[in-house]
């Protein structure tokens, strides 16, 4: 179990660094950990993201573009792609 933890790519705070690997978090491996356990859940996806980006902002720098930290990665490719006519 001690093994599994150590490798879990989760947030420091308030630098929002991985504890990991020391990348601005949601690092690569945290955005892959995070839709696996969302699988089929997009929204929950999107509401825990939200409530982190919250947390976030009161922390980081408000020059940080938080919204494509923690949101624009998540959304599905159909919503962010332009409609066609």
């Amino acid at each position: 179990m001690r093994r599994r933890l150590a490798r879990e790519h989760t947030p420091c705070r308030p630098s929002w660094r991985c504890a990991t690997c020391g990348a601005a978090w949601p690092c690569s491996p945290a955005k892959l950990g995070l839709l696996g356990r969302f699988r089929g859940d997009r929204v929950g996806l999107l509401v825990l993201l939200g409530e982190l980006l919250v947390d976030a902002a009161g922390e980081l720098p408000a020059d940080v573009d938080l919204c494509a930290r923690f949101i624009t990665w998540a959304r599905r490719q159909a919503e962010t792609e332009p409609r066609r006519p």
